[in-house]
């Protein structure tokens, strides 16, 4: 096997984390795209900002 092949139980093995971690970034993309999560996170860097 060369550097970067990988045999198929190490495939199988890691693609339930694989498909988590995609679920959890659409996740991550709803919850911001919401007005309300915006604005905190804009008071945030604001109040960051000014110090």
């Amino acid at each position: 096997m060369g550097f970067l092949q990988v045999d198929r139980s190490t495939r199988i093995r890691h693609q339930p984390f694989t498909v988590a971690a995609v679920g959890f970034a659409g996740l991550l993309v709803v919850i911001l795209k919401g007005n309300e999560v915006r604005g905190l996170l804009l008071g945030i860097v604001k109040q960051a900002l000014s110090l």
